[in-house]
């Protein structure tokens, strides 16, 4: 989301929001929700100049972590993943500015690598610039995340419980800006006992 020193506020206003837990003692929950851009940007580069990865490992990369994370969670009712659509035209100008000064800051980084005498490998480097909506690599992910959720429901008996939610590059907005949207709109019935949380 971007907002400066948001988690630490939350974090100390609600202590209990923060918990770390072993994977054999995780709660229930209804509800999984993730935000696909900071998993696509782990899973497709890191800060090094170095490093160099195929798309085809970069996809694999994202299914095992979307696997890895149903399955330590196991939703009862609802799977979300919403990558970042088109964002706000104030938000464009903002990430317009920064992607540019991105490319910029890797072709000056490069150059010094070069000039000290580091050899750069020989693949070429992933540019996370290709994570906007719109751009080919985005339209392959779409794709293969389409194929990926349809396989899983068809063969993980797990994954056919759960309404499974996928919004895509193509619907205007960013991430987490749908899934508040989405659990806005369930309407949740007023039970006595624990209410079972969510996972965003």
């Amino acid at each position: 989301m971007g907002v400066p020193k948001f988690f630490r506020y939350i974090s100390e206003r609600y202590p209990c929001i923060n918990e770390t837990l072993k994977e054999y003692q995780i709660p229930e929950f209804d509800n999984l929700y993730l935000d696909m851009n900071g998993i696509i940007h782990v899973c497709s580069h890191d800060d090094g100049l170095t490093y160099c990865t195929s798309e085809e490992q970069i996809f694999k990369d994202i299914f095992y972590y979307i696997e890895l994370m149903f399955r330590l969670i196991q939703p009862k009712k609802i799977f979300m993943m919403a990558v970042d659509g088109v964002a706000p035209r104030a938000k464009m100008n903002q990430q317009r500015g920064r992607r540019f000064r991105t490319a910029k800051d890797a072709e000056e980084a490069e150059k010094k690598l070069i000039q000290s005498g580091q050899e750069l490998p020989a693949g070429s480097r992933f540019d996370s610039n290709c994570i906007t909506p719109g751009t080919e690599f985005m339209a392959r992910l779409h794709e293969q995340l389409k194929f990926f959720v349809a396989y899983k429901v068809s063969t993980d008996k797990l994954w056919q419980k759960p309404k499974i939610v996928y919004s895509g590059h193509n619907v205007p907005g960013e991430g987490e800006h749908k899934i508040m949207e989405a659990v806005s709109r369930i309407r949740v019935p007023v039970v006595s006992g624990p209410q079972i949380p969510y996972v965003v």
